[in-house]
C-alpha cells in the first residue's frame, strides 16, 4: 500500500465514514452499517468491496454473517492515518453510533446479528 492508494481509497465519504466507524467500534457487518449510514445495502456492499481491494478492511466470517474489521497487517503509518481520522470525524462518529444505539434501543437486532 502507499500513500497515494490509502488516500484515494478515503476520498470518498462514504468510504472513509465506514472506515471510522468500523475502526471505533472494532467489526461490523453490512447490517449494521446500512442502519448507522442510512444508506442501501448494494451501495455499502459496492463500498466494502473497495475497501477490502485497498487491503483497509478484511473480514470475519461466522455462519451466515460476514463481520468486517480494520485489516490486521495494516502498515503502521496508514494505522497512524485512520486512527487520527476517527479523531478528526468525532462529530460525525458520535452521530453515527447513536444510529446504531437506537437499533439496539428499539430491541430491533441489526440485519446480520
Amino acid at each position: 500500500m502507499t500513500p497515494l492508494n490509502l488516500f484515494k481509497c478515503l476520498s470518498d465519504d462514504t468510504r472513509l465514514s465506514i472506515l471510522v466507524l468500523i475502526q471505533n467500534q472494532g467489526e461490523l457487518c453490512v447490517g449494521e452499517l446500512v442502519d448507522a449510514l442510512q444508506l442501501s445495502q448494494p451501495k455499502i456492499s459496492r463500498h466494502l468491496a473497495s475497501l477490502r481491494e485497498c487491503q483497509l478492511l478484511d473480514v470475519r466470517k461466522s455462519g451466515q454473517w460476514v463481520f468486517y474489521r480494520v485489516h490486521d497487517d495494516l502498515p503502521e503509518w496508514a494505522n497512524n492515518i485512520v486512527c487520527q481520522a476517527v479523531l478528526a470525524s468525532e462529530p460525525r462518529l458520535n452521530e453515527l453510533q447513536k444510529r446504531l444505539q437506537l437499533v439496539d434501543e428499539m430491541n430491533r437486532k441489526p440485519a446480520c446479528c
